[in-house]
């Protein structure tokens, strides 16, 4: 009776064993590759384009000045009607023109003192806006301002607030592709990194897409448009 029981103990130890030695190795292999996917590594990848604007905003403002009040209206609809007449003559729409109210300034109410009159008491500043996805053909337009000189429209335009706009709208036509390169551009640079290493690239852990970016190409030509957008992904490494 004694020995079968010690046998039953025997045996029972030798399953506890074998147990906790198969746990141990389970436990040890799982150590090891949470270890291994523990590694990884971030990058960037950089996708760039050059595209043409699709629409622009080019403010004429021209500048009228008298002393009779009904006589600035007149000369004002008169320069009005020549900017548009020249307009249409080099090809824009009708419906690509738009006016602003007029904005008339009397001098002499502003004058404080003494001071000197003013020449002409009323300055008035109007301002004709072409609103076209014809951007190649506009630019060609903008260089015959000087003929609207000859026809005695002074023509003003320093201020920030008339400056020519060239907007891009068709980002979401390029964005999948551009998404699609830098994420190739950050596996390229994760994958140098992981020969170098002598490590072995495995899965994306996690993936940021960034903002894209739309700005001039330069100051010289706004109408093309420097298009960006960088991606980061973290790689698992293993040996």
């Amino acid at each position: 009776m004694d020995i079968s029981n010690n046998r039953g103990v025997v045996i029972l130890g030798i399953c506890i064993f074998l147990g906790l030695a198969s746990l141990g190795f389970l436990l040890s292999n799982a150590a090891i590759t949470y270890k291994e996917y523990e590694r990884s590594v971030t990058v960037k990848g950089l996708a760039e384009r050059e595209q043409l604007a699709d629409v622009v905003i080019w403010p004429i403002q021209f500048t009228e000045a008298s002393n009779q009040l009904q006589d600035i209206y007149v000369s004002l609809d008169q320069s009005q009607q020549k900017i548009k007449d020249f307009l249409i003559q080099n090809g824009v729409n009708e419906d690509e023109i738009s006016t602003s109210s007029p904005f008339v300034t009397d001098k002499s109410a502003q004058q404080y003192g003494g001071g000197q009159s003013p020449e002409y008491r009323y300055v008035a500043d109007q301002t004709v806006t072409v609103y076209s996805e014809n951007v190649l053909e506009v630019r060609k337009i903008m260089n015959k301002l000087a003929e609207l000189g000859k026809q005695g429209v002074a023509l003003t335009g320093n201020e920030y607030q008339v400056r020519t706009e060239y907007l891009y709208n068709s980002l979401n036509d390029i964005k999948p592709e551009m998404i699609e390169e830098s994420t190739k551009e950050a596996r390229k640079v994760a994958q140098k990194f992981a020969e170098d290493s002598d490590s072995k690239l495995g899965k994306i852990k996690t993936a940021y897409q960034g903002q894209f970016s739309i700005s001039p190409r330069d100051n010289n030509n706004p109408h093309i448009k420097n298009i960006r957008v960088v991606s980061t992904v973290v790689y698992y490494l293993s040996d």
